[in-house]
């Protein structure tokens, strides 16, 4: 079924509890707090997009710029609800917020993705691809990383092939 009323909007603290049971229903994504997601929407709300349809969260992005180099956005999570994925929401919400002016100086995106997490691997494949990004793939954390049963993380790293603001309308 697609659904073309969807809006693509930083979120609210009001989101917060659909941005956590959206998360939760999510896997293979790390469920974290509940308090994690209304802080987000509090104090990260301008580097967070969430999708909504009819009011109700069925997608998010969190990320915020990287604390060692402001010129470097970090993509935490990007969950989209099984009921309306195939409809590009997750490129919308990520394109949406590159282009946004709190992330106007932003020279390059990095995020983690699991081995086993192949609907993410698409997302910033076709994400890349589209917004005509080099793109450079190396490990982050190997399982041996983490104290439970987590898969190695791969790093991703995106940097665009021409400067941002000679983009046109994609």
């Amino acid at each position: 079924m697609f659904f073309n009323d969807i809006n693509i909007v930083n979120p609210t603290k009001e989101d917060s509890k659909g941005i956590y049971e959206l998360i939760k229903r999510s896997k293979p994504l790390d469920l974290n707090s509940e308090y994690l997601y209304l802080l987000q929407t509090v104090y990260f709300e301008g580097t967070c997009m969430a999708a909504k349809h009819e009011d109700k969260i069925i997608g998010f992005v969190s990320g915020f710029k990287a604390p060692k180099d402001d010129k470097t956005f970090f993509v935490w999570q990007v969950a989209v609800d099984k009921e309306y994925r195939g409809q590009n929401i997750a490129f919308r919400m990520l394109k949406t917020l590159f282009e946004s002016k709190e992330l106007e100086e932003i020279e390059s995106i990095e995020t983690t993705i699991s081995p086993s997490n192949i609907a993410s691997q698409r997302v910033f494949e076709k994400f890349a691809n589209e917004m005509d990004f080099d793109k450079e793939i190396s490990l982050f954390a190997a399982k041996d990383d983490f104290s439970d049963s987590h898969e190695d993380e791969l790093l991703y790293l995106l940097k665009p092939k021409v400067k941002k603001d000679t983009y046109e309308n994609i």
